[in-house]
């Protein structure tokens, strides 16, 4: 194991140091998200900043044309989508619209890997946010929003893309991926902590970036933490039956499931479908 660890201590003592390259946020995403915490903004204002990103204004218009805003009058453009979604809620969709940016690589054997990570982030997130949604429809007046889980489920695997940007320079670990997968289970997640400090996110996605595999940690109350964790069970990410069980009967105690069995259903499944859809 000898690679895997040389992987793990390069990454650990680049940590200490504050040296590890951390990705930055698309420029767009920091636009959007600089005109939000200004309080003289408009719709229109707003609108202009997005439109100067035609994958952003796609992005938006999938949004708000989705099922989970429920509606069924189209809208057609940037404008009305951002009307539709708020400007509240703006900063955090569009920032989970732009995040697909973050997942390139000029090196085919690292775009792969990206690739697939980035699949993988999207199965979960569209998992969490279709149960938030149906969770959504019964409390109306939780204090849970679906643009925080948004973009909670497409950071919450973040730390990644430090771990194979470093790997990079390590061509014998992406000829054992096991070497890679073990280094990531290990280190994405304080690594992914990592990176949500230095795009300025809030504490709150800090914590979900960290914890979200980490299943000593058990909120009493329902919590993102649990959406992304259903998106995991339904993807096979944790293995253990009992603990998927002990999982699933918690999320049904809390209200968020109405039966363990109802990610199985039709009626949940499409939803997944059109939820997928946004980010396709």
């Amino acid at each position: 194991m000898g690679t895997e660890n040389a992987l793990y201590t390069i990454l650990i003592e680049k940590i200490k140091q504050d040296a590890l390259v951390l990705p930055t946020l698309p420029e767009i995403a920091l636009k959007v998200r600089k005109a939000a915490d200004d309080p003289e903004i408009n719709l229109n204002q707003m609108s202009d900043i997005i439109g100067q990103d035609p994958a952003l204004s796609l992005g938006m218009l999938k949004v708000a044309n989705s099922a989970i805003l429920g509606r069924a009058v189209k809208v057609e453009s940037v404008n009305q989508a951002v009307t539709r979604i708020g400007l509240r809620q703006i900063k955090s969709i569009a920032t989970a619209m732009a995040l697909e940016q973050v997942f390139v690589s000029n090196n085919e054997i690292v775009s792969m890997y990206l690739k697939k990570s980035w699949d993988k982030t999207v199965d979960v997130a569209s998992v969490a946010i279709s149960l938030m949604t149906f969770y959504m429809r019964v409390h109306k007046h939780s204090s849970l929003t679906l643009d925080t889980l948004t973009l909670a489920a497409l950071i919450h695997n973040i730390g990644v893309l430090p771990i194979l940007t470093e790997a990079e320079s390590h061509p014998d670990v992406f000829a054992n991926p096991t070497f890679l997968q073990q280094a990531i289970i290990k280190l994405a997640g304080s690594i992914g902590g990592e990176v949500t400090k230095a795009w300025g996110f809030s504490e709150e996605f800090t914590t979900l970036v960290t914890s979200w595999s980490d299943l000593t940690v058990l909120p009493p109350e329902t919590h993102y933490l649990d959406f992304i964790r259903a998106g995991a069970i339904y993807h096979g990410i944790f293995k253990n039956v009992s603990t998927r069980e002990v999982l699933l009967k918690s999320y049904v105690n809390k209200g968020i499931l109405p039966d363990v069995g109802f990610m199985d259903t039709d009626e949940f499944k499409n939803m997944v479908t059109d939820v997928k859809a946004m980010f396709t």
